[in-house]
């Protein structure tokens, strides 16, 4: 049985054109997959819809067999922004999921003390997250995601903001810990390399659509210097290439590129400058 399964899963904001159109993907327990694609694919709002923040317009998600219709216990999240509150402790953040659902038991306390020295931030406990870097806060994030020990893991770029060191660090603490504990994990990035690092498979995205379904064949553990061989590259290659076919459409009898496309669409479907949802 599929762990997390979308079956032509569809969603449109009101008043915009089509965001996730018709996409199929399989989630199987304990794996690692990533969603790449230009901005304004649809790669957020699909993490949503995967999260049941979001229903569908039309087709059906489900996880573990289940039909899903919001946000399960099960989970954890980890966002572009660690939003961690500055007037708890370090500790007491990464224990903030379950004190909002019941008291906190000692051995909630270990679990999250565990993580912090597997992050290498047992010195920072009982700090103010104020008090650290980019890195060290994203890893009280992680920490804080994985201490009700979440089957599925849902991340939105959260490395995008980070020195490429930190980034290249923090990926293979969280490939390590993911592995370790079994966690299925979804992790949007426009990032293709980090992509190529962390998952066993890539989708692909290009205007709501998956168009390119890449399996990554790289064993486990993965460490740094793969980044430097020639199958690491070809993957990143390939994956790049799928990006840039997913990216023209045709308008008539001729394929050009989608940004092309949209200036020669309708006014009625055609997007004003702002921020978009998505």
């Amino acid at each position: 049985m599929a762990f997390l399964e979308l079956r032509q899963v569809a969603y449109t904001y009101p008043g915009w054109p089509p965001v996730v159109q018709g996409v199929d993907w399989t989630l199987p327990e304990g794996e690692f997959h990533c969603l790449v694609g230009r901005s304004g694919c649809g790669k957020t709002t699909w993490l949503k819809l995967a999260a049941g923040l979001l229903l569908p317009d039309a087709g059906e998600l489900r996880l573990q067999g289940q039909a899903l219709t919001g946000p399960t216990p099960s989970m954890g999240f980890v966002f572009q922004s660690p939003t961690l509150l500055s007037w708890l402790s370090v500790q007491d953040n990464v224990l903030l999921p379950i004190r909002l659902h019941r008291p906190v038991q000692p051995e909630d306390v270990d679990r999250a003390q565990a993580l912090l020295a597997q992050m290498g931030l047992t010195p920072w406990l009982s700090q103010s997250p104020a008090r650290l870097s980019g890195g060290q806060q994203s890893r009280v994030a992680i920490a804080r995601a994985l201490v009700t020990d979440p089957s599925l893991l849902l991340m939105d770029e959260p490395f995008a903001a980070l020195d490429a060191i930190t980034r290249e660090e923090l990926q293979e603490d969280l490939a390590q810990l993911c592995q370790a504990r079994r966690t299925s994990v979804l992790f949007v990035t426009h990032d293709m390399a980090e992509a190529v690092m962390l998952a066993d498979r890539v989708a692909v995205m290009s205007q709501g659509r998956v168009v390119a379904d890449v399996s990554i064949p790289l064993d486990r553990p993965r460490r740094r210097d793969l980044r430097y061989g020639a199958q690491f590259n070809a993957l990143c290659a390939q994956v790049r290439a799928a990006m840039d076919v997913g990216s023209t459409q045709t308008v008539g009898e001729h394929a050009v590129p989608a940004t092309v496309a949209e200036s020669t669409a309708s006014p009625a479907k055609s997007i004003v400058t702002g921020t978009v949802p998505w």
